[in-house]
């Protein structure tokens, strides 16, 4: 039997409760996002991965699908596979989509739980141009895929400096923290992106392989990206 302060240490280590985040305007969503998500959720050892579909992204002039056809693609993924449920809040705003916004409504309802907001190499490259990114790392820990043709060795200066002083290897090193921390995760490199898939949409009505089936469908039956 343990000692009263072998339990007071057991408890002390015992984890936060993890979510796992991403989000992105899902202009379709593709095997590109969903299979990396996959491999976040299982590294962090989550039931489910929360995907976050966006209004009007701050960075962009709009979107080809508009947000109720965005919605019901990521409601297709989270019905054919539990891993994923959907957060439409930001679809519900006539305002732009700050991800900081949603991360503090965020964790005020889940207090006591770490919050992964997995990123792309390419958003890492200008987080630090990003709406309040400093308040951002106080209210989450940052995943970062990397993607084909963004070497982190071309970051600049700034986010070099950043991720000297944040990044983390392993989730034992942040077992007392709930924010702040940077993950640079090895995931399947699935070199696609959104811009490419409605390129090769435009240009052909076969089967696209970067396409769940079921999305596939769903793009023909609503005519988009023609």
């Amino acid at each position: 039997m343990a000692s009263d302060s072998e339990s007071k240490i057991n408890k002390t280590l015992t984890p936060f409760k993890r979510i796992a985040i991403l989000g992105g305007t899902f202009d379709p969503i593709h095997l590109g996002h969903l299979k990396p998500a996959q491999q976040v959720a299982k590294w962090l050892d989550v039931e489910q991965l929360t995907l976050l579909p966006a209004h009007i992204p701050p960075h962009k002039n709009g979107t080809y699908a508009n947000a109720k056809q965005r919605q019901a693609m990521v409601d297709l993924v989270c019905q054919y596979n539990p891993l994923f449920k959907i957060d439409a809040r930001e679809l519900a705003r006539s305002t732009p989509s700050y991800t900081v916004e949603t991360l503090r409504e965020l964790k005020r309802d889940n207090p006591q739980c770490q919050l992964f907001f997995i990123i792309g190499m390419d958003s890492l490259l200008n987080f630090t141009l990003w709406h309040e990114w400093q308040e951002i790392l106080n209210l989450c820990h940052l995943v970062v895929n990397s993607r084909p043709h963004y070497e982190i060795s071309t970051i600049n200066n700034e986010t070099k400096g950043l991720l000297k002083q944040r990044q983390a290897d392993n989730l034992s090193d942040i077992e007392q923290a709930q924010s702040g921390r940077i993950f640079i995760q090895e995931n399947l490199l699935c070199d696609i992106s959104s811009t490419e898939i409605r390129s090769q949409l435009k240009n052909s009505a076969s089967k696209n392989h970067y396409l769940p089936d079921y999305i596939f469908h769903y793009i023909n039956q609503q005519q988009l990206y023609r």
